[in-house]
């Protein structure tokens, strides 16, 4: 296997925290998370205003001592605004990091586009925006957009097409590695599951660090259930595939935290990166997904297969006994 030279390779980005952990856990995390070998790190709350580990005055703070370890940091921002409070909060926080020396906002919502667009601020577009398509993506880098995250079950044809149609204007990052967010809703389904209203839900979330796996009838692993989220049962994992999504032209993989073994996990795309395909590695990574892993929608497949080996006409699922 050939090494790949420094100025060829992907980035890594370490995504937001899609749980709902105490704040001691998330005080551990991003105190080792400082001497990872990521790029670009996403802070922030991008699920349920009612989980506040930490406020934003305490993720920009905690941005600034991922900054003076030379890592680029974006503040992520909610993904489904239902209020106006929220609005309100949204704007504020978007001013504050924009105060920020070097410090951008990742816009998951066009309320958080349209405040960023009116106040001259670029962003990063979040893969809940829906780039399924050049106009759209040719009206965000109008209004401001410098990076953005392909759509979760974008095949990679369509994210070729995407990633030349921006003609360097912005760069681009994939989802490679994480329980997929899929859907969102104003009811939160872990209150549900427990029989309580969304307004009083105590935080029920905070009893599952990697959500609330649910199965079909038959017992197959189907959804995660994360409070007003729904999220895949399995994990996606684009390791295999990290030659090909840099000859498409995306610069950066993103890999979203999970409750155990993630530093594991970015060493292993860390060495994957620099050497693709050692097997080893992979081997490694087929193992730390909670439920098993996938990848069928980078190959135009449903999303829950795992078809790695399609060149040799393999299918079906690395799910765990």
């Amino acid at each position: 296997m050939r090494n790949i030279p420094k100025d060829d390779l992907l980035q890594m980005a370490l995504g937001p925290v899609l749980y709902h952990w105490p704040r001691e856990r998330l005080l551990e995390f991003y105190r080792h998370a400082l001497d990872w070998p990521v790029e670009r790190v996403y802070l922030g709350e991008v699920v349920c205003s009612k989980r506040r580990s930490f406020s934003p005055r305490d993720w920009i703070q905690l941005g600034r001592e991922m900054a003076s370890v030379g890592k680029t940091v974006i503040i992520s921002t909610l993904t489904l605004i239902e209020a106006g409070s929220e609005l309100g909060a949204l704007g504020r926080l978007c001013e504050a990091v924009g105060e920020q020396e070097g410090m951008q906002v990742e816009a998951n919502d066009l309320a958080s586009v349209n405040i960023l667009s009116r106040s001259h601020l670029p962003f990063v577009g979040g893969a809940a925006l829906n780039v399924y398509n050049e106009r759209t993506l040719h009206i965000l880098l109008n209004q401001g957009m410098q990076h953005w995250v392909l759509p979760l079950e974008l095949a990679r044809g369509t994210a070729q097409i995407l990633v030349a149609s921006a003609k360097n204007r912005c760069s681009c990052e994939i989802f490679a590695w994480g329980r997929l967010p899929l859907a969102w809703s104003a009811r939160c389904y872990t209150a549900r599951a427990e029989n309580r209203p969304k307004d009083h839900c105590d935080q029920l979330c905070l009893k599952d660090p990697e959500g609330r796996l649910l199965r079909t009838q038959e017992g197959q692993d189907f959804l995660t259930l994360n409070g007003v989220q729904i999220q895949s049962a399995y994990t996606v994992n684009l390791a295999p595939w990290l030659t090909e999504i840099r000859q498409a032209g995306i610069q950066t993989v993103r890999l979203s935290p999970q409750a155990s073994h993630m530093e594991t996990i970015i060493q292993d795309f860390d060495l994957l990166r620099r050497n693709p395909g050692n097997p080893d590695v992979l081997d490694d990574l087929r193992v730390r997904g909670a439920a098993g892993t996938c990848d069928g929608y980078w190959l135009g497949q449903p999303g829950l297969l795992s078809l790695e080996n399609s060149r040799n006409g393999g299918i079906g699922i690395h799910a765990k006994p």
